[in-house]
């Protein structure tokens, strides 16, 4: 017998295993190493990217067959490894005895203890030397103290089992228990007349096993002696904890498993997809038929408890279709709704075998769940964890290995399965509760009554469905009064009822008639329960076929950072927040329309804005909006970014301001009305924190005074420096005090200081350090003095007292406390807290911040002399106090400031002078990068786009 080794790239692991199929070998053991590379400096391309070749994971194949066939192994090997280049690894051959510590599938001998893969990464990168060079295939290990590389190892057997994913992962290593019970069940031949079996349920049962995923084994005896039943347990268990394989292992007889079933409801989901490995094969199809049949019969007392700890689940978790980091397994329109879906069948209950059909309008079922297994496969493989959470750190690396494109095509194919899976087990669930059989006193009852809605629209057991007399092929606006009887009540549309408009209903005529537009209208302003209704809507084609423009957004992740939804659920989310203030305009339909199309032409490769307002003159004349409609919602969609724009990057108290965007609206109260609604609900559904009580009050700022320049009134002046300031002023000293804003929570700081660089970047570094964050900032000077003004709120309870910010200021301006040295250390720790922890050793690999890039634009001023300028990059404290102070570095001196968050991103206006004649803009990205930490994208005047 030989021991044939090799070193082989990932992505050539199938062709390997095809190649040692065909050469008759009957397995083979994988392990994933790390740091075995031959050329010190030498790259190599991997999922997409360049690595050093010392950080390029590669995998150990061994492979333990006769004497007569090693030539022909080797070759098979070699051609497909496709060895031999630089990189791609060797392949040696050495005498294989049983003490080597290596469990073949090859070879039938007794347990061996399981042997670690120890390669070393020091010097050039090659094997270190063995001690005798007649036999290279001998353990190496590592000498460097705390460098050990490797990873588990697994046999994997041949053929590959029927019906499992096509993953290779997914099908591969679903054979390492079959291989180790199967050996097992070999091994315990003798205990044969002792009727004990071996039977695997979970990802094992279903032939689904993942890298990194552990194994759920369940040993069924019939009574034997607890001597007998340890023996052969520990058979069974102990190869796979030698192999490292985490295992969830029971032992039960038939009856006892049935009870646990019974009693347990998770337990029983999981036995129902049991399968038999080896053993007594009586046992295992008494024990999966009685729990198949006692899951049929006992359905009815437990569907309320299904139903409840499902939807707790989709509440815990959330829809994989809206989430940015999505739970593949547990989230809504996940793994377990399958296989919620396949419980239900076997209770007889649905049909899951047609919602696997191909061609289906909502998709289908196992296309979806074949998606979200190859998506889990490669997030197991890596993340070189067994978790389900999809991090946005290996979208990329995901994406390049199942050639999706880049992460956003991954995000928007991901969340069409879940939507997909979402809806049968929406439907399906709701399908079973009513199959439920009827008994005893509920046997009598009446059957559910029809309650009218609409014409042809009625009720009938919780659901909308369609009328006895309705006919759909003859009534193109059925479909959307169904709708807003949904939405109206909160009640799901049937799924028969569903199937039958999206093959019956016919075209809707051009334009559309008023009581259509008015349904539609419904729809958009009955809140949150509008979200199922165009869902159900847009699952089965019906959606797209009212709004054909609504396929470039459908399920297009968002660009930004700040936007928590998809743009097509973003739209809908807005609708549902501007449902409450359509009493605050006096054109709701303008809203509700308004927020629906607001981004309609995202997607497409222009500025959505722009293009979003040419598509709405098309959409309206269908619609059968009236001329002057279609122009004021085609304003909406073009100027729909225009308040908070301006509020946050303009002085509101420049009368230009004003003038400029009273003009970019045609001086229209009604427009700018039903604009500012729009903008409250576009910024609430954009994420948290994104609408706050600062950025309410400078946007009500600037429509109140949109509003005046409308009605031809004059501006107020801006408001001059109060009297008190200026006699604080006079005697030149250190002056802070503290008085309440204009909203709850806001306070307004003015530190008076005798002017001299360096001051405001200190102000706020003392801000920064006593916990209060800084909405806006304003520097008047006077006589030598600079008087600077700050809108603040405190992260926690009060704000500290004035006479404690005045000593730290007075400390700061004298040299006496390095406060921007504090707020950067401060920094520092902030980052590294969460990988370390008293006690314990900082983390090899530090957490760090989100990798988006920070950029800074140069905007457009409207006074001479004055310089604007956004910097966007993800915040952190004291961050204003940083920025100001690279300002200053660089020369410039700040006259006001405006700070904006969203979520975790930072987006801070300044507006500069700059005294002389010398080249600022290159000046302050210089000093701003070395702020941010890496150089920033740079744009001038940036217009508003996606």
């Amino acid at each position: 017998m030989k021991l044939i080794t090799a070193i082989v790239k990932p992505f050539t692991l199938d062709d390997v295993k095809a190649s040692l199929e065909d050469a008759g070998v009957l397995g083979m053991t994988v392990s994933e190493i790390q740091g075995y590379g031959r050329q010190k400096g030498h790259t190599e391309v991997y999922r997409g990217a360049e690595y050093s070749v010392d950080f390029v994971p590669k995998v150990r194949v061994e492979v333990v067959v006769d004497d007569s066939i090693v030539d022909k192994v080797v070759d098979s090997i070699v051609r497909a490894a496709r060895t031999g280049k630089i990189g791609d690894g060797k392949v040696w051959v050495s005498p294989w005895t049983p003490s080597c510590g290596y469990a073949p599938v090859n070879a039938d001998r007794t347990r061996c203890e399981s042997r670690r893969a120890l390669l070393n990464r020091s010097g050039t990168g090659r094997r270190r030397p063995t001690r005798d060079d007649s036999r290279p295939a001998r353990s190496v290990r590592n000498r460097l103290p705390g460098k050990r590389f490797g990873c588990r190892t697994a046999p994997i057997a041949f053929p590959r089992p029927a019906g499992t994913a096509s993953c290779g992962a997914a099908t591969g290593l679903a054979g390492p228990a079959r291989v180790l019970a199967d050996r097992q069940g070999r091994r315990n031949r003798d205990h044969r007349r002792q009727r004990v079996r071996d039977r695997r349920v979970g990802g094992l049962g279903r032939r689904e096993l993942l890298p990194h995923s552990d194994l759920d084994l369940l040993l069924v005896h019939d009574g034997k002696p607890a001597e007998v039943l340890g023996e052969v347990a520990d058979k069974l268990w102990y190869p796979l904890w030698d192999a490292n394989i985490r295992l969830d292992h029971s032992v039960r007889t038939v009856p006892d498993a049935l009870a646990v079933a019974n009693s347990d409801l998770v337990a029983a989901l999981g036995m129902l997809e049991a399968r038999h490995i080896a053993g007594d094969k009586r046992l295992s199809d008494g024990l999966i038929e009685g729990v198949r049949r006692q899951w049929r019969s006992g359905i009815r007392s437990r569907m309320d408890e299904l139903v409840e700890i499902t939807h707790d689940r989709w509440l815990r978790y959330g829809r994989i279709a809206q989430r940015a980091e999505p739970d593949l397994k547990s989230g809504r329109g996940g793994l377990r709704d399958v296989q919620l879906l396949n419980a239900l069948a076997i209770a007889q209950l649905i049909d899951r075998h047609g919602m696997a059909a191909p061609g289906l309008p909502v998709g289908s079922l196992d296309d979806a769940y074949l998606t979200l297994l190859n998506v889990r496969t490669e997030l197991h493989r890596v993340s070189g964890r067994g978790h389900d959470l999809l991090l946005a750190q290996h979208a990329d690396d995901i994406s390049a290995a199942l050639h999706f494109g880049d992460r956003f095509d991954l995000a928007r194919m991901l969340s069409g399965a879940g939507r997909t899976i979402a809806y049968h087990s929406e439907t399906g669930l709701r399908t079973a509760v009513n199959a439920l059989p009827r008994r005893g006193i509920s046997a009598l009852r009446h059957r559910p009554k029809r309650r009218p809605l609409d014409e042809g629209v009625v009720e009938y057991a919780s659901e909308i469905v369609l009328a006895r007399d309705a006919h759909p092929e003859r009534d193109p606006g059925l479909m959307l009064r169904v709708a807003a009887a949904a939405a109206d009540t909160g009640l799901p549309i049937g799924a028969a009822t569903l199937s039958r408009l999206a093959t019956c209903t016919p075209e809707l005529p051009t334009p559309w008639p008023r009581e259509v537009l008015d349904d539609l209208l419904v729809v958009l302003l009955a809140g949150p329960t509008a979200v199922g209704t165009i869902e159900a809507l847009d699952r089965t084609g019906l959606w797209g076929r009212l709004l054909p423009e609504w396929g470039s957004i459908r399920d297009l992740p968002p660009r930004d950072v700040a936007h928590k939804w998809t743009v097509d659920r973003h739209v809908i989310e807005t609708a549902i927040h501007a449902a409450p203030l359509s009493t605050r305009v006096a054109r709701p339909d303008l809203l509700a329309l308004g927020a629906l199309l607001h981004d309609i032409g995202k997607g497409r490769g222009a500025d959505h804005s722009v293009l979003g307002s040419e598509m709405v003159m098309q959409i309206g004349e269908r619609l059968g909006l009236p001329p002057a409609d279609i122009d004021v919602l085609s304003k909406l969609v073009r100027h729909h970014l225009l308040l908070p724009v301006v509020a946050t990057r303009s002085d509101l108290n420049d009368p230009k301001t004003i003038e400029g965007v009273s003009e970019a609206l045609g001086g229209d109260p009604q427009l700018l009305e039903v604009l500012h609604a729009l903008t409250e609900a576009d910024s609430k559904a954009t994420g948290p924190g994104v609408w706050s009580d600062w950025k309410a009050s400078l946007v009500e700022k600037l429509v109140s005074r949109c509003r005046m320049v409308m009605a031809g009134e004059a501006l107020p002046q801006a408001k001059p420096l109060a009297p008190h300031y200026l006699s604080l002023a006079a005697d030149h000293g250190v002056h802070v005090e503290i008085g309440p804003g204009d909203s709850a929570r806001m306070y307004q700081v003015v530190m008076v200081a005798p002017d001299k660089p360096g001051l405001v970047s200190k102000a706020a570094a003392v801000l920064a350090l006593n916990s209060l964050g800084v909405h806006s900032a304003a520097v008047n000077s006077h006589d030598g003095v600079a008087i600077t003004e700050f809108v603040v709120s405190p992260l926690f309870g009060s704000p500290p007292a004035a006479e404690l910010l005045r000593q730290q200021f007075v400390g700061a301006l004298g040299g006496d406390v390095d406060v921007l040295a504090m707020v950067e250390k401060r920094d520092s720790e902030a980052s590294s807290f969460a990988s370390e922890r008293a006690g314990e050793v900082v983390a090899g690999v530090p957490v760090t911040r989100s990798a988006a890039p920070p950029r800074i634009l140069w905007l457009q001023s409207a006074i001479p002399g004055q310089l604007l300028l956004e910097v966007r990059a993800m915040d952190r404290p004291g961050l204003l106090a940083l920025l100001a102070h690279a300002l200053e570095r660089a020369g410039a001196d700040i006259r006001w400031a405006k700070v904006n968050t969203f979520g975790s991103t930072a987006a801070d206006v300044f507006c500069v002078t700059v005294p002389g004649e010398f080249d600022v803009p290159a000046a302050v990205e210089q000093q701003l990068s070395a702020v941010l930490g890496t150089p920033a994208d740079v744009l001038v005047d940036e217009p508003v786009g996606d």
